[in-house]
């Protein structure tokens, strides 16, 4: 088998300067695929990101700002790429409160970006892989796209609507060279979780060791966070000749999570 099975493919990963994103598209890029690196800004750091990527995997890598909670930015940003063959629809943002105290312009904000720009993203880019006959499209929902916690209500709705999305997805392109799965994570060790840890502490006057098994993965049975890594691995897998008639399904990397 080829080290890289991706070599003359085309991938687009939204929210992909740091975290899952991050973690996805170097999978991608370490399995040969060229990668368009996306956020909302427009950093020195972005570009030197997408630079860095290039020289460590020898493969095609730019950045390209759009703003994923705007339709017409997702179009462009599929359109500024001249397409592609593998969509990662993985921007995503959080808020938690209380449904009757749940600000109205957060919810639009985490509906539109969390599971609009998938819906414009796929619907930019999926023509161009029916004209190809071979496409990936691998939605990153979440364990809250298969249950619930309370305090959640746009998350869980938006990542429950990526669930179905895919399903709708995968079979308007079944038999058509094309798949869509969706990623279900738990919680996965990122920088953002990574700065919650030491006010975790503070807060329940804990050791980090314990308050990360605590309370942070108290509904994690595996007792460890899922990585950036694994989460690329499984992407990476999806979009191989391996996973060709895996389509319109969930994988879940939730150490257990969604078994409870």
């Amino acid at each position: 088998m080829s080290s890289t099975p991706l070599k003359g493919r085309k991938a687009i990963v939204t929210g992909s300067n740091s975290g899952i994103g991050l973690g996805i598209a170097e999978a991608l890029a370490g399995a040969g695929a060229d990668v368009v690196l996306n956020s909302f800004t427009d950093r020195p750091e972005d570009h030197a990101l997408a630079a860095d990527m290039a020289t460590r995997f020898g493969v095609d890598v730019r950045y390209i700002k759009a703003d994923m909670s705007k339709a017409s930015e997702c179009h462009a940003l599929i359109e500024s790429a001249g397409g592609c063959d593998i969509l990662v629809n993985n921007a995503g943002i959080q808020y938690v409160a209380k449904i009757e105290e749940f600000p109205a312009d957060k919810w639009d904000a985490i509906i539109a970006i969390n599971m609009s720009s998938a819906f414009h993203c796929s619907a930019a880019a999926l023509p161009g892989m029916y004209a190809k006959g071979w496409g990936r499209v691998v939605n990153i929902a979440s364990a809250h796209g298969l249950t619930a916690s309370p305090f959640k209500s746009a998350y869980v709705a938006a990542k429950h609507g990526v669930v179905g999305l895919t399903k709708v997805t995968a079979l308007e392109a079944a038999g058509q060279g094309i798949t869509c799965n969706a990623i279900c994570p738990g919680y996965v060790l990122t920088p953002i979780i990574e700065k919650q840890i030491p006010d975790q502490m503070k807060t329940h006057n804990m050791d980090r060791e314990t308050v990360i098994k605590q309370v942070m993965l108290a509904r994690q049975p595996s007792g460890e966070f899922a990585t950036t890594e694994q989460v690329g691995g499984i992407a990476a897998f999806l979009c191989s000749s391996a996973a060709d008639q895996i389509t319109g399904t969930t994988i879940s990397v939730d150490g257990g999570w969604t078994a409870l």
